[in-house]
């Protein structure tokens, strides 16, 4: 089974643990069968190989959020690099064109379009490979997993199959609708649209070709920026003749909102936090160190990061992005391939870093013009390389770079550092990368 996960989105709805970097599907809110913390991203992927060791999967998303991906999956899924937001047709057509020419999976084999983000259970991997098995028989050129509504609501299209047949052709598609208009949908045997289908990898491809003028894969890439809007719906599903939807009646929850994601959570409280016995449906998610207390709340979350902290009623945080969008500054928190960073402190004339390297990665290397830098090795060993010249480092260990120095850190084992910038214009954008020769 080859499936293609949809991964976009800026972290506006989810602030403050979500920025333009970390969006929703990175955060750590779920709890593993090992009892251990994982991202939507994370539960999906490893939802997808549980239910089919030897599914291939792609993820489709923009360069920002590549680090991201690797740092949560590592190095073994694909990934299909977006130079820029196009919306979901160019995405997929460019996926389409990075398997077939860069994976080099047949025209023939079946291929499933899926969301990163949905919070679902088991039953939804066995309906992704239904979906996979059907796609593969070419019975339709477009197989789509219809949601079974479990109320009306005016935030999902709507597919409206010509039978209540677990598999039927589809009769037409619906706009999101009023709640009444929804409840009448619902009565003929809708189904939510969750963007979800299959098909045939040529099917895709012929497609491409319809609307973009391109060679393959690499000129397809190269002209990307040129590409126009468009959404996959509009596009391709809207106008298909040969269409078909598969009933899905278990878990499925788009968890976009602060209310949704809190009634997805398996416990009340994530982090240093204290809820006295007076609160009702309140939840707190805490990643900094400092403790937070609440007392006699109902309907509300807490959240608080390096990015900031929010207190809201549930039903009111939906609202929140206009504020979000006045919000100035750096980005205070992103994972890297190689690890992650989180500032701690900031100052007219200095930023203080709070680094962690996993073993066996470093961090380009480069060299500033306008700032020095200190590192100061918290834990684990590592080699610095100052100017081509190498040199271990252990706990305790200081090391000055001055602007202009060529500097990088190659972790033995799992590292943090504390990393001093010292300088009058402190920005992301002074940097300058070289290669790094063995």
């Amino acid at each position: 089974m080859h499936v293609i996960l949809l991964s976009g989105g800026s972290g506006k709805r989810l602030w403050p643990l979500s920025n333009d970097i970390r969006s929703k599907q990175f955060i750590k809110i779920f709890k593993n069968q090992d009892g251990a913390y994982e991202s939507m991203v994370q539960r999906m992927y490893r939802g997808i190989k549980s239910a089919d060791p030897n599914a291939n999967v792609t993820i489709a998303t923009s360069e920002t959020q590549v680090a991201s991906i690797r740092n949560q999956l590592g190095n073994a899924v694909e990934i299909s690099r977006e130079p820029c937001r196009r919306d979901t047709f160019p995405a997929i057509a460019l996926a389409a064109n990075y398997l077939l020419d860069v994976q080099h999976v047949s025209r023939d084999e079946a291929v499933v379009i899926c969301p990163v983000d949905p919070y679902v259970d088991e039953s939804y991997f066995k309906a992704l490979a239904q979906l996979a098995d059907l796609a593969a028989k070419g019975t339709a050129n477009l197989t789509l997993l219809g949601i079974e509504p479990t109320y009306p609501s005016e935030k999902y299209g709507y597919i409206i199959p010509e039978t209540k047949d677990n598999v039927s052709k589809v009769s037409t598609f619906k706009e999101k609708p009023s709640v009444e208009v929804a409840k009448d949908y619902i009565s003929r045997g809708a189904l939510w649209n969750g963007g979800i289908f299959a098909y045939k990898l040529g099917y895709l491809i012929d497609k491409a070709h319809e609307y973009i003028d391109y060679k393959d894969y690499s000129d397809m890439f190269a002209k990307y920026e040129t590409l126009q809007k468009i959404s996959f719906d509009y596009a391709v599903v809207e106008k298909e003749q040969s269409i078909q939807v598969v009933r899905y009646s278990g878990g499925w929850k788009d968890l976009g909102t602060w209310n949704t994601l809190t009634e997805a959570m398996d416990e009340n409280v994530i982090g240093n936090a204290i809820l006295d016995e007076t609160c009702e449906n309140v939840h707190v998610l805490n990643e900094l160190d400092s403790p937070i207390i609440c007392m006699g709340l109902k309907d509300v979350v807490v959240s608080a990061s390096v990015e900031g902290v929010l207190v809201a009623d549930k039903n009111q945080s939906s609202y929140m992005k206009p504020l979000v969008d006045k919000l100035r500054g750096e980005v205070k928190f992103a994972e890297k391939a190689w690890g992650e960073y989180k500032v701690i402190d900031t100052s007219d004339k200095s930023l203080t870093v709070k680094v962690t390297l996993r073993a066996g990665n470093r961090m380009n290397y480069h060299s500033h013009e306008r700032r020095d830098e200190i590192w100061n090795i918290v834990s684990g060993n590592a080699v610095v390389v100052l100017d081509g010249v190498r040199k271990s480092v252990t706990a305790g260990d200081v090391v000055q770079l001055k602007a202009g120095v060529k500097h990088t850190i190659i972790a033995e084992t799992d590292i943090q550092l504390l990393e001093l910038q010292l300088g009058k214009n402190i920005k992301a954008e002074d940097k300058i990368r070289y290669e790094l020769k063995d």
